[in-house]
């Protein structure tokens, strides 16, 4: 699949905010499969505290409706990096 072999990590999440697209990219950046990520609250599991508000609104205005520029955060990789 096109998404899948993105030179871009793509991440989707559902409207409870569980992870259910996590491409190739994704995994090779944060070192967590597909597997490992999917059904898991991105926001509560994968994002600093520092970031998890702003990630948070940008999702939730997503959800509502509301288009949102490129916008980047920090992902903990397996070895809790960002």
């Amino acid at each position: 699949a096109l998404i899948d072999t993105a030179n871009a990590p793509i991440i989707g999440i559902d409207s409870n905010g569980r992870v259910n697209e996590w491409n190739q990219k994704a995994a090779h950046i944060t070192e967590f499969s597909a597997e490992e990520v999917k059904g898991k609250n991105l926001v509560d599991e994968f994002i600093s505290s520092k970031y998890k508000n702003a990630v948070k609104a940008v999702f939730d205005n997503a959800l509502r409706g509301t288009e949102a520029a490129n916008f980047e955060f920090p992902l903990f990789t397996k070895n809790k990096e960002r």
